[in-house]
């Protein structure tokens, strides 16, 4: 086991496409941080899930932990009929459960240097890492213990800042906790 960081930052999203939540600690379950993308949007009309590339104002709606009142927010914000629904299966995660992101990644796509075909946006990760002598990009197919949880890394986002994770042993994890790269 080699570490080769440590936890920066913790977001959860309790509604997804809606703005983050910063956290000291989270219990990694095996659909991803408890409490992230619980709730979704969902059209009043259609009852189609409402996704924030559709809706870019949602990432700027902070959740207040009441479906209802955050129901209306969004509806005021997007100007139609809305809810906010728990998410099918107690997650709305689309392709992993926890995200995860360096600091030098960002850093490094602030000053233009983002592989080809990629985007600098907002990652909306759930972790953000201080890897001062490492990229995560070359963790894909590894396993990555952080606090009491294991993560086994499985690919890069199509957005390309960080890796995607599942948790392959639940556990808390929390902001200082180092970060390890186990010996697949």
């Amino acid at each position: 086991m080699t570490t080769t960081g440590r936890v920066a930052r913790i977001w959860i999203y309790p509604v997804k496409s809606l703005g983050g939540t910063a956290r000291d600690r989270v219990h990694l379950a095996p659909a991803g941080p408890e409490g992230d993308r619980a709730y979704t949007v969902v059209d009043a009309a259609s009852g189609e899930v409402v996704r924030g590339r559709h809706a870019p104002g949602l990432a700027e709606v902070t959740p207040s932990g009441d479906p209802d009142a955050d129901g209306h927010t969004v509806a005021e914000v997007l100007g139609r009929p809305v809810r906010v629904e728990p998410a099918s299966g107690g997650s709305g995660a689309d392709v992993a459960a926890v995200h995860l992101v360096s600091r030098q990644a960002i850093d490094r796509a602030a000053v233009g240097d983002v592989p080809e075909g990629c985007s600098a946006d907002d990652p909306r990760a759930n972790v953000l890492l201080e890897l001062p002598g490492d990229n995560e990009r070359s963790w894909v197919g590894r396993t990555v213990r952080i606090g009491s949880a294991e993560l086994h890394v499985t690919r890069t986002p199509k957005h390309c800042l960080g890796v995607y994770a599942e948790v392959r042993q639940p556990g808390d994890i929390a902001v200082g906790d180092p970060v390890s790269l186990l010996g697949d």
